[in-house]
């Protein structure tokens, strides 16, 4: 069988549906997911809308860019102490 995949703003929408008192049993055969996928929904989104799902997003974007540019910094310095330490035993 083919895997579904919902989008945030999908998977959001069910968990609103289970909140107003939809079952969990009902939700997963309406929709076509399994009942563990819901709960790993729910720890990961639970209590969410779209605006802070956006920000949730943009916040994940900028945290790997300055990961990037730290690893990218350090690996400089790395080298740059290597030179400098070749250098000074010359």
């Amino acid at each position: 069988m083919k895997r579904k995949r919902y989008t945030e703003r999908q998977i959001i929408k069910i968990l609103k549906e289970a909140e107003a008192g939809v079952s969990v049993a009902e939700l997963s055969r309406q929709h076509g997911f399994s009942q563990s996928a819901f709960y790993k929904w729910k720890a990961k989104y639970n209590g969410m809308d779209v605006s802070q799902l956006h920000r949730l997003k943009e916040l994940e974007e900028e945290n790997r860019k300055l990961k990037q540019m730290y690893a990218d910094l350090s690996l400089e310095h790395q080298v740059l102490k290597d030179i400098v330490e070749k250098k000074l035993s010359q």
